[in-house]
């Protein structure tokens, strides 16, 4: 059976948060064991608005659950795993983080490339080559922080939770029980994963930017950062429609590199993960009246649940 919306989310410290059509909701285990739980409305002003519904633009919202309320929510994680008795989940420190995550985003995997390519640049002839060769320095540069983080003991945990979101989310689309049971039974991966989409990102950033000759540096370097919507916004495009068509041979073949990326970014996760993945998705199901049960002030703090708080490292 088809579901009314497809449903996403992003692994958080000690948690889930999930997002649907209308409100999201962020699970967090404490160190108490605890699920605390926090929902709110999603802005009708970025995910209702007129640029959400045109394609090739509607990618503008992907990107903002990348950075916006992905970042939000990790600052809400970490507030709740390190037990701050006044937990923000906005404000100038919020904000002043996106600002800055943002910046540090362009200047390594879209500037970067174009300074590491100064040093050979004037030996390459061909305008086409050299910025096939700075794409290939961008995408180079992606797969080893992807790769890099993936030591990190607490990112590590990080994706146990990203391997819980995934399989909640398969499990909910393939219409099986949220249990822990049935939704470990279910995949890692999927189609519209967020690591896909940035991948898919660099791969078109190559193939866009190729066209663009070779102006002066500054032009150059204007022109990646202008062509970030644009980019993204094909990137999305691709992702909504071969996730809609993933059982075609050829988009398998086509999303088989994203796909295998994600054994990078997840890690199986452990029952405790799943309860939390689980929370975060059924509560969201009842804030957005999907199925029955007690909905609680989405601008409060809930705690569901007890278990053993996870051992840290």
């Amino acid at each position: 059976m088809g579901k009314p919306f497809n449903y996403g989310g992003q692994a958080v410290i000690e948690g889930v948060m999930m997002r649907g059509a209308q409100k999201m909701c962020v699970a967090v285990r404490d160190p108490q064991g605890e699920i605390v739980i926090h929902c709110e409305p999603l802005n009708p002003r970025i995910y209702a608005s007129f640029l959400a519904k045109v394609p090739f633009l509607r990618g503008l919202t992907m990107l903002w659950d990348a950075l916006g309320l992905g970042i939000r929510t990790l600052i809400f994680s970490a507030d709740v795993a390190m037990e701050e008795e006044d937990v923000e989940f906005s404000g100038p420190i919020a904000w002043g983080t996106i600002a800055f995550s943002l910046i540090i985003a362009v200047a390594v995997f879209f500037v970067g490339p174009l300074l590491i390519l100064g040093f050979v640049d004037r030996l390459i002839a061909s305008h086409f080559l050299s910025n096939l060769l700075e794409g290939v320095i961008r995408l180079a540069l992606f797969l080893a922080y992807v790769w890099v983080i993936g030591f990190i003991p607490d990112i590590q945990r990080v994706f146990g939770y990203h391997g819980a979101e995934h399989k909640a989310i398969n499990t909910y689309e393939a219409d099986d029980e949220l249990t822990v049971e049935a939704v470990g039974r279910h995949t890692l991966v999927h189609p519209r994963c967020g690591t896909a989409f940035l991948l898919v990102v660099m791969v078109v950033s190559i193939l866009v930017f190729a066209l663009l000759g070779r102006p002066p540096l500054l032009l150059r370097i204007a022109s990646r950062i202008v062509l970030i919507p644009l980019i993204a916004g094909i990137a999305y495009e691709f992702i909504k429609f071969s996730s809609a068509h993933h059982d075609h041979w050829l988009m398998r073949l086509l999303i088989a590199p994203g796909l295998w990326l994600q054994g990078f970014t997840t890690r199986q996760p452990d029952g405790p993960m799943l309860e939390v993945a689980i929370a975060a998705l059924q509560r969201l199901l009842v804030e957005e009246q999907l199925v029955p049960g007690d909905e609680t002030e989405t601008d409060a703090l809930s705690t569901v649940g007890t278990a053993p708080a996870p051992a840290k490292g």
